[in-house]
């Protein structure tokens, strides 16, 4: 294997940014009849928290497994668009949405907040495709509980379930399935499309649409601990707001509201502590104010310990399979600093050699957000293959365009 970078740089390769949903069930209120996939609530979604244009658009709860101890139903929110006008004869497929990372209180859930103009831009292309946009908010965002932030398996049983709830309970949607995320939203997609033949195997899922996806693997992991405390070889330039720092922070924030015997003095320094208590309060834009309000960099932010205290986040972040059942498409961007395109197309590469049909596109001079609109003409192509069960042929090294 070669030589990975830095703990304090490396943690690029994981970490990840995006850059009033109806009240919750009464979990107490479960009955033996619960299952997972189960649609509890719905209501008309605040037309501020939907996409101009669309036609009916609904708040959501449904159940889903508990990702974080794979038993026990917990409930989760999220968001259904239908494009306008009439369905088709059979219904609207479904593209379940997977979104990158606003935070992991309860605030930041996207079905509570306006989507930002990329995402309006987005969605809204594939509305026009003629999709259903099904949109979990993830567990423990929005609902009950914490959010267990970047763990693979939770958050896959929320897009699974979002789908499940979807076609269980409302009307007008056709049985085809397609994945798509952005960043954090990235690895939920391809956890989700990872874990279905096994979680959700009556799923018809015809493939996963994939942009700004980190990748995390026992060996990394392993990489990375042993290579905490030493200094970061590449940081942000000066005078830029350090986006790791944040989602580093995140994933101490996370850890422990989840495992009581987490210690954030072993991740993060003592300059370090007012942000680390914000990032379980705030959103992300707030929290990278904060950062920078504090001057926090990675070398004054980061204790050495911090790849080992953080290690059950990183182990949570694998996938259990790099073998798809379906169709990839992954879209990268040259000038990711969020995601570093080198992880990205690492897991192409492994992707392919494990026997997944990936169509990798890489974009030149496109950053983590850029690469979300640049790639819509070739997620169209890839889609209409994919929904009409064409061939799709694998791109395992593609050349920048």
């Amino acid at each position: 294997m070669k030589c990975l970078p830095p703990l304090l740089s490396a943690v690029a390769l994981l970490c990840l940014a995006a850059c009033e949903s109806a009240p919750l069930p009464d979990q107490t209120g479960l009955d033996a009849t619960s299952t997972p996939g189960t649609l509890t609530q719905t209501a008309p979604l605040d037309p501020a928290y939907g996409i101009p244009g669309a036609g009916k658009s609904l708040s959501v709860t449904y159940l889903s497994t508990n990702g974080v101890t794979g038993t026990g139903l917990v409930p989760v929110t999220g968001e259904v668009i239908y494009p306008a006008g009439p369905a088709p004869a059979g219904g609207w497929p479904i593209m379940a949405w997977a979104h990158g990372t606003v935070g992991i209180a309860n605030a930041c859930a996207p079905s509570r907040n306006p989507p930002s103009a990329r995402n309006v831009a987005y969605l809204s292309a594939w509305l026009k495709r003629g999709f259903v946009i099904v949109a979990t908010d993830y567990q423990g965002l929005g609902s009950d509980g914490v959010h267990p932030y970047l763990n693979a398996r939770a958050e896959a049983y929320s897009v699974l379930d979002s789908v499940r709830a979807a076609q269980n309970g409302l009307a007008d949607l056709n049985k085809k399935v397609l994945i798509v995320g952005q960043s954090q939203g990235a690895g939920a997609a391809f956890a989700a499309a990872a874990y279905a033949p096994t979680y959700a195997p009556a799923l018809d899922i015809r493939g996963t649409v994939a942009t700004g996806i980190p990748y995390m693997t026992p060996q990394i992991a392993q990489a990375l601990l042993a290579d905490a405390g030493k200094p970061a070889k590449k940081t942000s330039a000066k005078g830029e707001t350090d986006p790791v720092v944040a989602y580093a922070l995140l994933m101490g924030a996370s850890e422990a509201g989840i495992n009581p015997s987490f210690n954030p003095a072993d991740a993060f320094t003592p300059k370090a502590m007012n942000a680390f208590h914000a990032a379980s309060q705030i959103c992300l834009t707030g929290l990278l104010d904060v950062v920078k309000a504090d001057g926090l960099t990675r070398a004054n932010t980061f204790q050495p310990g911090i790849g080992h205290a953080l290690a059950p986040v990183l182990e949570a972040m694998a996938y259990p399979t790099l073998k798809l059942s379906a169709p990839l498409f992954v879209g990268t961007g040259t000038t990711d600093k969020d995601v570093a395109p080198e992880g990205q197309l690492l897991l192409v590469k492994d992707a392919c050699q494990a026997g997944t049909i990936v169509q990798s596109h890489v974009y030149k001079g496109q950053d983590h957000s850029q690469t979300v609109l640049a790639s819509l003409k070739d997620s169209a192509a890839f889609t209409a293959a994919v929904m009409a069960n064409e061939p799709i042929t694998s791109t395992c090294a593609p050349n920048p365009q």
